[in-house]
């Protein structure tokens, strides 16, 4: 028989987007998050997003073209969407050396190493900024002020940051509270931050575009919003003179951004949506966890990748009915 039969893994079913339309669409939603960077750290922002973009073309290009010796996807989005959330967790006066190094290793050893896309394991993204936090921990928590704050200069401390230490220090809550600004000031983007993390609106918007365009579903972000805001919101009620409320932690930080983009990531993430569900309250228990215990003042980052190392087991023992299986009805 000369006919070959060839089976590629699931799932077979036929959609009407590509990988290149995905792409792209999620680099559209991300165009409101993208202008509030600019207009709440200036050009220093667009400088730091657009030395990422160019870093991490260039660094997937090298690679196909020279080592891997592939096809070139450098045109499908997917390096670029790498590029604007890498941009998205630094802050806006990192110096620019130091992200075209994290885009060669969110490039290099976060996707290329595992054979491109769909194949890795992590997050590219967060692969890049955790390897920044780790190797360049004084630029990476050093912040520009931002422009709606009306100062000047480097203020040094996220809301998270000043809140940590404030509780360390034994300060009263209510002035821990006046430090760290009002829920509606956080929502907006009126803190200190990363460039793309610090407006929960404009990422909110993004995110329901993608939900219309059906390039997400709610089961990860929702599953994160919910654990977040009840386990915080317990600890909360159990010690109100120890932990913060639950919307000071849903809304500050990087947890919208994470939730939102980098969790729902395709690659990483589960395939059925109760496997998305588990996914998502690992991120936000992992997330308060350590928030509130750890050396760090924000977690996300590790949380999901963290969760992105169980996507294999979880894709193993949570899998969706197979179709024509039966159904025993009773």
């Amino acid at each position: 028989m000369k006919q070959k039969f060839i089976v590629s893994p699931s799932p077979h079913e036929k959609g009407h987007d590509s990988v290149r339309s995905i792409m792209y669409g999620v680099i559209f939603s991300l165009i409101p998050a993208f202008a509030a960077s600019i207009y709440f750290f200036g050009l220093d922002a667009l400088t730091v997003t657009l030395t990422a973009i160019f870093s991490c073309l260039v660094v997937e290009f090298v690679i196909q073209k020279f080592l891997i010796k592939g096809p070139l996807t450098i045109f499908d989005g997917s390096a670029i969407i790498t590029g604007l959330l890498l941009a998205f967790n630094l802050p806006a006066s990192i110096p620019l050396w130091m992200v075209i190094a994290g885009s060669i290793v969110a490039i290099g050893i976060g996707k290329m190493s595992f054979g491109g896309l769909g194949n890795n394991p992590f997050n590219p993204a967060l692969v890049g900024r955790v390897f920044m936090l780790i190797s360049f921990p004084v630029a990476m928590t050093t912040w520009p002020a931002n422009r709606l704050t009306l100062t000047d200069g480097y203020t040094g401390a996220t809301p998270l940051s000043i809140a940590k230490e404030a509780i360390k220090n034994g300060e009263p809550m209510n002035e821990i509270i006046n430090k760290v600004g009002t829920s509606l000031n956080h929502f907006i983007g009126n803190m200190e931050g990363c460039i793309g993390e610090v407006s929960a609106l404009f990422i909110l918007l993004g995110g329901l575009y993608m939900l219309y365009r059906g390039i997400i579903t709610w089961h990860i972000p929702v599953s994160i919003f919910l654990t977040v805001f009840i386990f915080s919101g317990t600890m909360h009620l159990i010690a109100p003179d120890r932990y913060l409320s639950p919307e000071f932690h849903l809304l500050t930080g990087g947890l919208f951004l994470g939730a939102i983009y980098m969790a729902t990531d395709m690659v990483t993430s589960p395939m059925s949506s109760v496997g998305m569900i588990i996914f998502g309250v690992g991120i936000g228990l992992l997330t308060v966890v350590i928030r509130i215990w750890g050396a760090y003042p924000e977690g996300v980052s590790f949380a999901i990748l963290i969760m992105n190392a169980f996507v294999p087991l979880i894709n193993r023992y949570i899998k969706p009915k197979r179709f024509g299986e039966e159904v025993n009805h009773g």
